[in-house]
């Protein structure tokens, strides 16, 4: 989502840039689910009840419902703790589903128009990855805590930064969306590490492979060539979601396309690569290898594991010298009516934790740093990438 002034030439250019996008493909296959959105299983503790932290709502507005849908995905209008209070799109089409979907009368033709409601305070914001700073800095300015789809910034350091100090300055919640936390495998593995099963995490790989026919549509075309290192954080949460530490630096190789559509002279970045593998030094010594690609048919998905000094994990098969003993690896139950959704089961569980820290006023489980170290290592892995693989440190960020 940008400016309502953007949208007009957008829209007088839609036809031809059909071509381009490669919208053909996906449009004859639109009724199967882009892969990530398919229901899954949720992992779930037995002889456990969902407890409410308050009986009070958190008022909330959502913007953005384009072709993933990704405003009505999470929940929110399930929750017994919010109240959805308005929705935006820039389309009005748009606009309308959302409501709909939301269960929600009251309506905005743009973000910027939102935020200014004084009866809202928090967003969610599922716009296009290019805005995803600017629209949360808007947010922030306006009083109002933040919540958003990945990833954190877009393929600039400078944005990032600035999307820092702007949580900092505010002292209201930010949370970045980030599907793997989630995952039944990567939850389990979190739980293992902070009870010291794994001691130090000597190694950690993740992936993301997401190959589509065509091209996945996008507004004013940002998927269209961009570096797969540019959206790293489905990987990348394999290491920082699962320790809570970063990467300290990177070497990072790319491999040029095959498809016409990844070509460098046909997508505005001038990306040369379609898959871009990272390997990285992390905050207590240890190694990672996380790649993204866009290029590779065949299995895809977000998926990882991990190996550590005292055990090792691959899906939820945990071999390790120490004895887990009692410790409760499966997911907590969910509020009555909000579902776990797609992405591995994690939609409903990001959407709680976020709602659930705001309630409790504390800060949110995929916090400013944890987005900013999962995003800002994939921005540098792209550019050690440029340079043949060149070693380049990463900015570290850390809660204040």
């Amino acid at each position: 989502m940008n400016e309502t002034s953007s949208r007009r030439s957008f829209l007088k250019t839609t036809a031809t840039g059909a071509a381009l996008l490669g919208m053909g493909p996906l449009a004859s296959a639109k009724e199967k689910p882009i892969a990530g959105f398919e229901d899954t299983d949720s992992t779930l503790q037995k002889n456990k009840v969902w407890q409410p932290v308050s009986d009070r709502k958190v008022r909330v507005g959502i913007v953005g419902y384009g072709v993933c849908k990704f405003g009505a995905a999470f929940g929110f209008q399930d929750h017994p703790n919010v109240e959805v209070v308005a929705v935006s799109d820039l389309f009005p089409d748009r606009c309308q589903g959302l409501a709909d979907a939301c269960r929600c009368d009251k309506k905005y033709p743009s973000l910027e128009e939102l935020v200014k409601d004084d009866s809202i305070e928090a967003v969610f914001v599922a716009t296009d990855a290019p805005s995803h700073p600017r629209h949360c800095m808007d947010v922030l300015r306006h009083g109002k805590h933040v919540a958003c789809a990945v990833p954190a910034a877009w393929g600039s350091l400078e944005e990032a930064e600035a999307l820092y100090d702007a949580v900092k300055a505010s002292g209201l919640k930010y949370m970045m969306f980030e599907t793997s936390t989630f995952h039944n495998d990567l939850y389990a593995i979190r739980q293992l590490y902070n009870a010291g099963k794994f001691g130090k995490m000597v190694y950690s790989e993740g992936e993301y492979f997401h190959y589509a026919v065509g091209q996945i549509p996008s507004y004013k075309g940002w998927r269209v060539g961009a570096p797969p290192q540019w959206y790293p954080t489905h990987s990348n949460a394999y290491y920082v979601a699962a320790t809570g530490g970063s990467f300290t630096e990177v070497s990072c190789m790319g491999i040029p396309s095959i498809r016409p559509l990844l070509q460098p002279e046909n997508n505005p970045y001038k990306n040369p690569f379609g898959t871009e593998i990272a390997l990285l030094r992390t905050s207590e010594g240890g190694m990672a290898r996380m790649g993204v690609s866009w290029d590779t048919p065949g299995l895809g998905g977000e998926k990882g594991r991990v190996r550590g000094q005292t055990g090792s994990m691959t899906g939820m098969k945990f071999d390790g010298i120490v004895d887990i003993g009692g410790l409760a690896l499966e997911k907590p139950p969910l509020p009555p009516g909000v579902q776990p959704g797609g992405h591995g089961g994690s939609h409903g569980y990001l959407m709680n934790e976020f709602i659930t820290a705001i309630l409790e006023d504390r800060t949110p489980l995929v916090n400013i740093a944890w987005a900013l170290n999962m995003t800002v290592a994939g921005v540098v892995s792209h550019q050690s990438a440029l340079k043949d693989g060149e070693l380049l440190k990463i900015p570290q960020y850390t809660m204040w």
